[in-house]
């Protein structure tokens, strides 16, 4: 492929699978189109999707996509530790390759434009894409979450960029929009209180005085006894997965708190880790042509 735009479209779904593939089929096979991976998590109830591919046929197929979702999602009947307000809950379009921003954001809008006339789903565009600075920041779009949006899109504020003027009863409402690469990262802690993965959380993130580039909260994984704090690096270049990592390590221990385990969900670019194994090697006179695969 000449062009590489990559597009991670969020699902409101990891515990049912039938009805996960019927949407992950959508993907599958088509021409100009990569799935690169998928990641679900039960308690989050909820699907991280990367796939990549010619911009036509990315736009193509995500229309196709979030038709599959809004037929088999129910938000009414859905429960999840993630914050979601729509069954495609965002749908952020990134350039990677011969792909500029300006192209993403027309692909975004192109996209919203043709599902809403074609299912009657609202969208709100974000990031790069929005229409108003308080519509940047998707944690601002998605506050009240589904149970509140209906009245929440009552106040001219929260009008949406395309379709209906409230909810889609079952599936919600959609952010979407273009963005730089993101990390998802998730730091594990060796408690089960809540409270505690809150606090920290509201350190590390930049709408509470933390780094500029990460959106947290506190996460309860109850299959496994232990509480999470969840984030998005927004620009690891600025906000590395190192330095967050070692400041929630140093906040948790003034709650005599271990780290249990980290993970990225989904892809990350290359660059993040070597960055991290940079850091922790403490490594003298590296580059990132030193990398074998870079060289292939």
């Amino acid at each position: 492929m000449d062009r590489i735009v990559e597009c991670v479209p969020n699902i409101s779904e990891g515990r049912d699978l039938e009805k996960l593939e019927k949407i992950l089929d959508v993907f599958r096979g088509k021409r100009d189109v990569k799935l690169l991976d998928y990641s679900s998590d039960e308690d989050h109830n909820r699907t991280v999707v990367t796939l990549v591919g010619e911009p036509e046929a990315v736009k193509s197929v995500m229309i196709e996509a979030i038709g599959k979702a809004v037929e088999l999602i129910d938000l009414n009947k859905h429960e999840g530790q993630h914050p979601r307000m729509g069954a495609v809950d965002v749908v952020p379009f990134i350039p990677i390759r011969n792909v500029t921003v300006e192209e993403a954001d027309r692909l975004a809008k192109e996209v919203a434009a043709e599902a809403s006339r074609l299912y009657g789903l609202p969208f709100f565009l974000y990031e790069k894409s929005a229409s108003a600075p308080h519509r940047e920041n998707l944690a601002n779009i998605r506050k009240g979450q589904f149970e509140g949006m209906a009245e929440k899109m009552k106040d001219g504020m929260w009008k949406p960029d395309f379709g209906p003027e409230t909810i889609h009863p079952t599936a919600g409402v959609t952010a979407i929009g273009a963005r730089m690469p993101l990390v998802a990262y998730n730091v594990n802690l060796a408690t089960n209180n809540l409270d505690i993965a809150n606090a920290i959380a509201k350190n590390v993130r930049h709408i509470n005085g933390g780094f500029r580039h990460v959106k947290a909260l506190g996460i309860e994984l109850e299959d496994r006894g232990i509480v999470q704090v969840s984030m998005n690096l927004t620009d690891y270049t600025k906000s590395s997965i190192y330095r967050v990592f070692e400041t929630i390590k140093m906040e948790a221990q003034r709650y005599g708190v271990a780290i249990v385990g980290s993970e990225i969900v989904g892809l990350v670019p290359l660059q993040a880790i070597v960055d991290t194994a940079d850091y922790y090697l403490r490594l003298e006179n590296f580059n990132f042509d030193q990398v074998l695969e870079t060289r292939l």
